[in-house]
Parts: structure tokens; sequence; C-alpha cells
């Protein structure tokens, strides 16, 4: 008699080593309750601006529902090809050097798995958005942290990397301004570290999703330095800016050689992006600017707002130069960042991400979303403080 069929024992070794996404977990516990303020998901909550949605319906009306080239609508490549020179500093070939994906997710996985083979180490910074570990581990590369820390205002150090660098070391991944901490790199630090990159041969994965959601200073993408436009795979894409997440449209830059690369994988597995938000984001990239600075503005008031919250209630927080992430530290509770955000929600209905779903580094903080309405976020951190209070006893 045949043994029972077991279907876990056909999930591949590297998939069942993975755990589910801290985020995720955290807020199937969320969907349990009701009357809750949420901190927690990372996403505008501002509706995407009337004319681009106004592109989507129109390109609809007219028809456009066809696959496009591989490699995405030429007419958007060149709106980003123009974008990125005029507002980053680096110029890229819109024929050859530009692969339009579904969203900034898909961009990461096509350069993780057209670069990696198996036991490549991947260097990346903790705390960081929750998939970066898994999509290498998925693409058989081998995650090496490298620990951000609140002192030096989460960004990460040239020195830290070296320490990291080891003869199997193949790419350094980079996500300024960071999810979930809202850490910024200052341009003498980021040539710290593209000479480095240079002096040991890596190549350079930076997601700068966030780039136009900074608050203070500049933004330097590090493909811009000297040396760093041929060794660098630059991913952003609409979601965060344009506050268009729904459309799922990102966008990969770099080496011809590498973007024909992860065209190959994108080819055989998403084919293209969707034509109808291919022509949404064309209007957001042309015609979206004021909509993004207005966004920008409310999202600055209401981080001063929350951060002067949690220093007040006793909750050290430093104050993120970018993004749309708080990350207060609740070591001084005494509990775990997860029973911290488990209890918040039980007892005040406001939820919040454990710090430790980023990764190890991000225990003792939790991570609070200041993309909500400021009046919510008044009546969140009024409960906040009440539970601090309470817990302190």
């Amino acid at each position: 008699m045949s043994s029972p069929f077991q279907p876990n024992q056909f999930v591949a070794d590297h998939v069942r080593g993975i755990p589910r996404s801290g985020i995720r977990e955290f807020f199937d516990i969320v969907q349990s309750q009701k009357s809750v303020i949420s901190l927690g998901v990372g996403e505008p909550d501002f509706v995407t601006p009337w004319h681009i949605r106004e592109a989507a319906i129109y390109a609809l009306e007219c028809g456009k529902t066809t696959y496009t080239s591989n490699l995405g609508l030429l007419k958007l490549r060149e709106a980003i090809s123009t974008m990125i020179e005029r507002n980053f500093g680096v110029s890229y070939d819109p024929v050859k050097q530009i692969l339009i994906a579904v969203g900034v997710s898909e961009a990461l996985d096509l350069a993780l798995r057209a670069i990696i083979n198996p036991g490549d180490e991947i260097i990346y910074h903790e705390p960081c958005y929750v998939s970066y570990s898994p999509s290498v581990a998925l693409a058989h590369g081998i995650p090496v942290a490298v620990e951000c820390r609140a002192e030096d205002g989460f960004a990460v150090t040239a020195e830290a990397i070296a320490k990291a660098i080891t003869p199997k070391s193949k790419a350094l991944l980079l996500n300024f301004p960071t999810n979930p901490t809202g850490g910024t790199m200052t341009r003498e630090e980021l040539l710290k570290i593209a000479e480095l990159v240079i002096r040991h041969n890596l190549i350079v994965i930076t997601d700068e999703i966030y780039s136009e959601l900074t608050f203070e200073g500049e933004h330097v993408s590090i493909a811009s330095l000297p040396g760093m436009k041929e060794r660098t795979i630059f991913l952003h894409g609409f979601s965060k800016a344009y506050a268009m997440t729904g459309f799922r449209i990102g966008y990969a830059c770099g080496p011809a050689e590498l973007i024909d690369a992860m065209m190959k994988i994108h080819q055989y597995s998403m084919l293209c992006a969707s034509i109808i938000s291919q022509e949404a984001a064309l209007e957001a990239i042309l015609h979206g600017e004021p909509d993004t600075v207005a966004m920008r503005d409310q999202y600055k008031v209401r981080r001063n707002f929350i951060v002067n919250a949690f220093n007040s209630m006793g909750l050290t927080c430093h104050l993120p130069r970018g993004s749309f992430y708080a990350f207060p530290s609740i070591r001084s509770t005494g509990l775990s960042s997860r029973e911290f955000a488990i209890r918040l929600l039980q007892e005040e209905k406001v939820a919040a991400v454990p710090g430790s779903a980023f990764g190890t580094c991000g225990e003792g903080y939790l991570r609070c979303c200041f993309a909500t309405a400021l009046d919510q976020i008044k009546i969140a951190t009024e409960r906040m403080a009440a539970f601090v209070k309470r817990v302190r006893g």
C-alpha cells in the first residue's frame, strides 16, 4: 500500500527555509481586529492623482490592451532617461539600458537572478525592506547583512561594508532613503563606498524608490559617482512618489549587457508590464512632479509631528531624512518589538510593525508609517503614549 501523498516533500529546500514576511504575518493578526488605526502598511494614503488615472482610463478607451516590447514602451523609457539625467545626473540609453518591470520588486528579482551564481555573496544593510534577504536566497545567493546603527542616522558605512567583503562577494545592495528607518546617505560616505566597490570589483544594485521623498539635504545616487555607472544597476519606480502602488510599475537602468540579461528572464516570466500602467506612468513622469512635491510637503508635516510625539513619550526616535517611516526605539519599555506591537494592537487598537520584521538589527524598534492622515496620527500617538505609560508602571 502506497504512503499518503505529502505535498510538502515536493517544496524546494531553498524555498522551505524562507520565513513568511514579518509584515504580512503581523497584518494577518491586524485583520482580525476592528477599528484599528494603522501605522503599518508602507503605502501612501493619497489616491493616485486624477490626471494619472485619467491617462490609464484614456489608454483603455483607445484600445491599448496589447503586449508591449519586453523592455517596455519606448516613449516611457525615453521619458525615464530624460528624467534620470536631469534629477540624478546619470545618462542611460533608452533603447538598450532601461527595462520596465512589474514594480521595483520584480526589477530587483531580475537583477539578482541575472548576476548570481550559486554561492555568491550579496552584501546588504539591515534594518531593511523585508524582501531583500529572501530575494537573494531565492536566486541561490548568500545574503550577508551589515548593521546600520541609530547613532549613524541608520546610514551604512564603508567601514562596516569592508568588514563583510570576502572572496565570494559579488554585489552590494543599497536602499536609500531606507525602508523602514528613513535613513539617508551623504555624498562623502557614498564616495568611500564607491572606492571600496571598485577596489573589490563588485556590482551595486541601488533601490532608490524613495528618492523623491527626501526632506533635507541632497539625494545622491551612487550611480552618478565616478566609475560607478558601468557597475551599477539603478532601480526606481512610481509607487511611492506618485501614489501608484497598485499600478505595479518599476524600472531598472544599467549597462546594456546586464539589462539584456535581466530582459531574458523577464521575457520568459512576466513578458512585459501592463501597457495601461505604462501609459499612466508616462503621464506621471511628464506631469506629476507638482503632485509629488505636494505629497512630500504633507509627509514632512506628519514626520515632524510623529517624531516629536515619540520623543515626548520617551521613545527615542531619530529624525528620518527620507521616506515616510519613523523608527522609534521601544527598548526602554523592556518589551520585545513583537510583544510591544501585539499588545499595542490588542490594548490600544494601533497597528505598527515590529522592527524584528526587518532583520535582527531591527529588534528593539517599531516601524511606524506616517503616510496616514495627521488627525489619525494624533489619535494613534495619544493611544501609544497611554500604552507606554501603563507598561512602565
